[in-house]
């Protein structure tokens, strides 16, 4: 009798866990097939690509630089030209071109992805991040050997092996190595510049 009791107990302990094993992957079942996350992971990233999800155009508020000491920094815009719904996530690829299409010195450095988040864009809508322009490095810093010929710059959205440009005339570094551009903070929603 004691046996059975016993046997009796581990069986209703066994079918509890399991009870409640079934309830919480029912949850997280309930939790990712919502229509709201299913439609979130539907969206695919934003490209530079021509086609249904490409056309993301991006460009520099030159006018909007602001700066310190040896540093000045501008709005870089990220715009949804699409008709459809595209998401990035964390940094830009960017650098320098010449007038011949080189690049010139290094790409922009980046920052933490601490605090990064997706960033969906509507037709139409546009995201953000502030470039670095580091002015006094590329006059002061040793193996820049600056130029006059940056016509543009190259970037890649997030995760993307596809290139956009936007005008940007400055002096470049011409040679790798010197930090002169940099991306402290990952793409954000919104416009970036003072009047929207």
């Amino acid at each position: 009798m004691r046996y059975h009791t016993t046997s009796v107990r581990r069986l209703i302990a066994v079918a509890a866990a399991a009870v409640a094993a079934l309830a919480i992957s029912s949850a997280a079942y309930a939790a990712t097939s919502s229509p709201a996350a299913r439609a979130a992971t539907a969206i695919p990233q934003c490209t530079a690509a021509l086609g249904q999800y490409g056309n993301v155009s991006v460009w520099v508020a030159v006018s909007q630089g602001n700066g310190t000491a040896g540093t000045t920094y501008y709005p870089l815009e990220f715009t949804n030209t699409s008709g459809h719904a595209c998401s990035l996530f964390g940094y830009p690829g960017v650098s320098a071109i010449s007038r011949t299409g080189q690049q010139l010195g290094s790409p922009a450095s980046w920052g933490s992805l601490s605090g990064a988040r997706r960033v969906i864009l509507a037709p139409g809508a546009t995201a953000h991040t502030i470039l670095a322009y580091h002015d006094v490095a590329v006059s002061t810093e040793r193996g820049c050997d600056p130029v006059y010929t940056t016509i543009e710059l190259r970037i890649y959205p997030p995760d993307q092996r596809l290139a956009t440009y936007a005008a940007f005339d400055f002096e470049a570094c011409s040679h790798a190595g010197v930090a002169y551009m940099g991306i402290n903070e990952p793409i954000r929603a919104g416009v970036g510049t003072i009047n929207g």
